[in-house]
């Protein structure tokens, strides 16, 4: 086996990040080609990112916005398949194809997107790989990333995967209906997230008991409305 010398294997993690931004704006610039909002929705495997989905899908088709779902597995379409019962256009991407690898990168969304009109959205939703580390290294074209995180993963998370939570234009803290069975320090997960982002937004929800639903709705429909009118 052939050693390699350490900054060769700089040069190539630089080229290979290089690609992956330059794709990344590219597909930045389709989205914005058709006024669409995409959203990158990172967290853990169970933090419950497909449930926040399946709450939030009705509620924008209520409203007539039109929505479209990408969605990273490194293996099944679970997700996928839980998402169609919408009615809505969603692509399942299998990482396994790709070396398995434990985030989307900018160049499957690339492919992704030829599936899909994006003139007939409002709104594309992409639920990353379940990973807190390596899909905060990769952008894809979003224009917001959202992190979740539930309380049954522990108030520590922000302070062990700091590079996640930094980048994250939102926070939600996820399955707030269990916090009384928890031993879970709200205070102390409050104080970890300011250490690393102090200015991020935070939403605190229950998906499942629709708890404070709304203000991630309003969330969105602000969000959609500016970047339609640009």
């Amino acid at each position: 086996m052939k050693k390699v010398q350490g900054n060769k294997n700089i040069q190539i993690v630089t080229k290979i990040m290089e690609a992956n931004d330059r794709i990344a704006d590219e597909n930045r610039q389709r989205f914005a080609e058709h006024g669409l909002f995409v959203v990158d929705i990172m967290g853990s495997p169970g933090s419950g990112k497909t449930s926040l989905l399946e709450t939030t899908i009705p509620n924008l088709l209520k409203k007539q916005l039109k929505v479209g779902v990408i969605v990273g597995d490194i293996m099944t379409t679970n997700d996928a398949e839980r998402i169609s019962v919408f009615s809505i256009p969603v692509i399942q991407i299998m990482t396994e194809s790709f070396g398995g690898a434990c985030h989307l990168n900018a160049s499957m969304i690339r492919q992704a997107l030829d599936q899909l009109n994006l003139e007939d959205m409002d709104i594309l939703f992409i639920e990353n790989v379940g990973n807190l580390v390596c899909p905060a290294e990769f952008d894809i074209g979003h224009n917001e990333r959202v992190v979740l995180i539930s309380v049954t993963e522990g108030e520590d998370k922000p302070a062990k995967y700091p590079l996640a939570f930094r980048i994250a234009d939102l926070v939600i803290l996820t399955k707030t209906d269990l916090l009384p069975y928890l031993d879970f320090d709200i205070n102390i997960f409050y104080k970890n997230l300011k250490w690393v982002n102090p200015k991020t937004q935070v939403f605190d929800l229950s998906a499942k008991k629709e708890k404070n639903l709304q203000n991630w709705i309003n969330w969105l429909e602000q969000k959609i409305k500016k970047t339609g009118d640009r």
